[in-house]
């Protein structure tokens, strides 16, 4: 099996622009940070963890801003953050996320409210704080994180599904919306090796190994890779795309 490929060995350069990357305290979203950060991107971290973002910006050199990508004003606070430090914002990921597991029986408002209001709600108000800024520039690169679950669902995680799918719609009207403006819109499905899959049983684990055609769960670093893809100037005719980062698994 071959090994998973560290951040470094991608070519793209984002040198002289700024990415904003919410999650980016640990896990996918660190590793799509350092991604940006090792492509000469200046990087506004953004998180809710706020030892964990600080430990990030520390190795990585980037703007560290904790906030609620919820909260609209906390949001348009980050982008105003990123506007004064480089006078300009180039690329968006939006891959903030929660989890409150329940059947759908058991799932409060509070539950419910929570996951949509990290994933989607947080997707869009990112996305409409950014987008004068990409329009007056006449360029712009927004990647979101999805979920095979947003298409297949999954027992336990009515909402999260559900922002998931949500996510996916958001990417193609979106894209459609901001074409005409230079600007590209779309999402990476991932199946990586995250503190929630260390979590799973080994039993488990080995039989959700079994459905993927690879074999093996991905690294942080090959959703990084996919996502520079993405918000590179090469990828600028590639919009509206909900691309699986998953080892076969949508297959």
């Amino acid at each position: 099996m071959s090994p998973a490929p560290s951040s470094r060995n991608l070519t793209f350069d984002f040198t002289g622009q700024t990415a904003i990357v919410t999650g980016a305290g640990r896990g996918v979203g660190l590793a799509i940070a350092r991604a940006f950060a090792e492509a000469n991107a200046t990087v506004v971290a953004v998180d809710m963890d706020e030892a964990a973002l600080a430990a990030a910006a520390d190795e990585l050199g980037a703007v560290p801003v904790l906030a609620d990508v919820a909260d609209r004003a906390q949001v348009d606070r980050v982008v105003e953050v990123a506007l004064d430090r480089s006078g300009r914002v180039d690329v968006l990921v939006n891959n903030a996320g929660i989890l409150r597991d329940r059947r759908v029986w058991k799932l409060t408002a509070d539950d419910w409210n929570a996951v949509l209001g990290v994933h989607l709600t947080g997707t869009f108000n990112f996305t409409q704080a950014c987008v004068p800024t990409f329009r007056a520039q006449g360029y712009g690169r927004i990647v979101n994180v999805t979920s095979y679950t947003g298409l297949h669902g999954n027992v336990g995680q009515s909402n999260y599904a559900a922002a998931k799918a949500g996510i996916i719609g958001f990417t193609k009207a979106t894209a459609k919306e901001l074409a005409s403006f230079g600007v590209t819109v779309n999402a990476i499905s991932p199946n990586a090796e995250t503190r929630m899959i260390d979590s799973i049983p080994p039993d488990v684990r080995a039989n959700i190994e079994a459905t993927i055609p690879m074999g093996r769960f991905g690294e942080p670093t090959e959703m990084a890779a996919a996502t520079a893809f993405l918000a590179s100037a090469e990828a600028g005719y590639v919009t509206g795309v909900v691309l699986p980062v998953d080892g076969g698994l949508a297959m």
